[in-house]
């Protein structure tokens, strides 16, 4: 890999990544289609710590905020309170895709970034997200999140270690069946993410490091810095487009790219 190929990866990562439309699924295919090497499952790991550095900076006030009420309950004895269930709840809702990430890794760095299996991911979970958008009334923000239904969107999450089926993507779908407001379920689907993408990040960091990886360090940190940059830009767009918009354009989207790569790759689609 050469500077110019991971600022791109980088760059895709970032936008991707907060957008539904799933980052691993990109990262995928544009290398194939570019006839650059697959970049590997580490590699886009690690970057994801880009992504980490962007959510941190985009919402450190809310960070700050969470921090400060998660401390004041518990030195108040007040385990019910919001600040407990909304942190407590996070960190939490993180075990899931922690749990299975780790008893399943060689499956999801292997067999699961089959181009199959990723058509089939784009399509499907763009089909639910679609069906989603349909379920009720979209009223609930994070500040009425109750801990069982952070645990939902918690579960939900575990399902974006299926390559093609987006982490941003599977906990907004269930934010919005469970009657979330768009840009907030976009919201708290980036806040419950911090841990889990920071936690791949820095374990795949290590293995990286440690394989004695081809890849450059330097080489590395321009992916990184290009995934922060996009990723900033990437939250932001899409919180004030939920504000107006549908996520309907995305789910189109993720069904018709789908349905181009059984075309496009249908060689390699047709060995499943």
């Amino acid at each position: 890999m050469n500077a110019f190929e991971s600022i791109i990866l980088g760059m895709v990562q970032g936008l991707t990544e907060f957008l539904p439309i799933s980052s691993t699924a990109h990262l995928r295919i544009i290398p194939a289609l570019m006839c650059w090497n697959d970049p590997g499952a580490a590699y886009t790991a690690v970057i994801q710590l880009g992504t980490v550095i962007a959510l941190l900076i985009y919402f450190r006030r809310d960070l700050l905020v969470i921090a400060k009420d998660m401390w004041d309950d518990s030195v108040s004895g007040r385990w019910n309170g919001s600040g407990i269930k909304l942190g407590g709840g996070i960190i939490a809702g993180t075990f899931p895709i922690a749990v299975l990430g780790l008893l399943f890794k060689d499956e999801i760095e292997n067999e699961l970034r089959g181009l199959n299996y990723i058509a089939i991911s784009l399509i499907l979970f763009g089909i639910l997200l679609w069906l989603s958008e349909r379920s009720k009334k979209r009223e609930l923000i994070i500040e009425k999140l109750g801990f069982w239904q952070i645990q939902i969107i918690g579960l939900a999450q575990a399902c974006a270690l299926i390559p093609g089926a987006s982490r941003s993507g599977v906990t907004l779908t269930a934010a919005l069946f469970i009657g979330m407001n768009r840009a907030e379920g976009a919201r708290f689907s980036f806040l419950l993410g911090i841990p889990a993408v920071t936690a791949a990040g820095i374990f795949e960091l290590k293995d990286f490091l440690s394989a004695n990886s081809q890849i450059p360090i330097s080489i590395l940190l321009l992916g990184i810095i290009s995934a922060t940059i996009s990723g900033l830009f990437a939250i932001d767009i899409l919180i004030k487009f939920l504000k107006t918009k549908t996520t309907t354009i995305f789910s189109v989207y993720r069904i018709l790219l789908g349905a181009a790569m059984f075309i496009y790759f249908g060689s390699a689609i047709a060995n499943m």
